[in-house]
């Protein structure tokens, strides 16, 4: 545990509930964790006590890869874990592989065809994840990402044509995305099991990313939009190469601010803790400093995004991590040059480079 990770209320120390398994962590509300083949190597989902139109059963809230592994650990759960009643609705707080990618499995009832049942997603979520089910938009890979990055510095023909080959990275883990779904908007109040839950819209990390927030239990189920161990990936993607991802983020943070103190936050990755507001301020920290250290790196020579990725990131980086570590690069870039700090110039070789104004 780092120093930072001292400052926060691990509620349930280091006990964590086994592949396949669930831990109640409030009453009505179970935790999963499934393995994912990465460096971040898992992710929680969680299992709400629900009725809806007077069936008794439950809400899922994020899904997991399209896995055989995660598929079995679904199943088990399904036959064990749910008191022999069944899932009523699937809730996926944004698009990325990890939580869309069995969602229409599971609204289908898993192998055995339980049930069928709707996808609740914002529509910023569900038309990104439809747009990159489809082959485009992605940053993971394809001749679009390898484009993206080679304009912004990735020079190296190797990790180009490693990107170029994973053209079907998305599509891989998102097998399929359902046909239908049913809109969440922020502000949005849903009845879960009796519990009155927010639907809190963050940007910046994904499209329309929702979290969900139940104020008198003081329960925050905040998907990737506040992590405890690790800091949320921002990036710019090729789709949209001007954007700012950076300020829309740290403007989405604010809206965790303003929730109870002592508020139980059930992160996609990490343990469930106390002590949101720490966090919040700790994030404002990290990126604070790291835009202070992109002003000082293109002050001394314009930089490409790919000449800040080792400026902020010390360790090596196999070709999956280096797609977030360079989106993200350059959201702290674009973020510097949109308010006026940096210009941007493209050299003769075609890539972009920052530099004061």
């Amino acid at each position: 545990m780092n120093a930072l990770e001292h400052q926060l209320d691990y509620v349930f120390g280091d006990t964590l509930p086994e592949a396949g398994h669930v831990k109640e962590v409030a009453p009505g509300v179970l935790w999963l964790r499934m393995p994912l083949p990465f460096a971040l190597d898992h992710i929680n989902l969680w299992l709400l006590r629900d009725e809806i139109d007077g069936v008794q059963g439950w809400t899922v809230v994020d899904c997991g890869i399209s896995d055989a592994t995660i598929r079995s650990n679904w199943e088990r759960v399904f036959d064990e874990a749910l008191d022999g009643l069944p899932v009523l609705r699937v809730i996926v707080t944004h698009c990325h592989p990890d939580h869309l990618g069995l969602a229409d499995w599971i609204c289908n009832g898993g192998d055995k065809q339980r049930w069928n049942v709707r996808l609740w997603i914002s529509l910023g979520e569900y038309a990104m994840g439809r747009v990159m089910a489809a082959g485009d938009g992605s940053n993971a890979g394809g001749e679009r990402a390898a484009l993206h990055f080679a304009t912004h510095g990735l020079t190296d023909e190797a990790s180009l044509d490693a990107l170029r080959k994973r053209d079907s990275y998305y599509p891989t883990l998102v097998p399929s995305i359902p046909l239908e779904y049913r809109r969440i908007r922020d502000g949005d109040r849903i009845e879960i099991g009796g519990r009155d839950w927010e639907v809190v819209s963050g940007y910046g990390h994904s499209p329309e990313h929702s979290a969900l927030y139940n104020a008198q239990d003081k329960l925050l189920i905040s998907g990737d939009m506040v992590l405890p161990r690790i800091s949320t990936n921002v990036s710019v993607f090729g789709l949209e190469p001007e954007g700012n991802p950076l300020a829309l983020y740290l403007e989405s943070l604010g809206r965790y601010e303003s929730m109870a103190e002592d508020v139980l936050a059930l992160p996609s990755h990490g343990k469930p803790f106390r002590g949101v507001k720490t966090r919040i301020g700790q994030l404002r920290d990290h990126h604070r400093a790291r835009l202070a250290e992109v002003r000082e790196a293109c002050a001394e020579k314009p930089c490409s995004a790919a000449d800040i990725v080792p400026l902020m990131f010390k360790r090596k980086l196999d070709i999956h991590q280096m797609t977030f570590a360079l989106g993200e690069a350059l959201a702290h870039l674009n973020l510097l040059w949109l308010d006026g700090t940096l210009k941007r110039q493209t050299g003769d070789d075609g890539v972009i480079r920052f530099a004061p104004v």
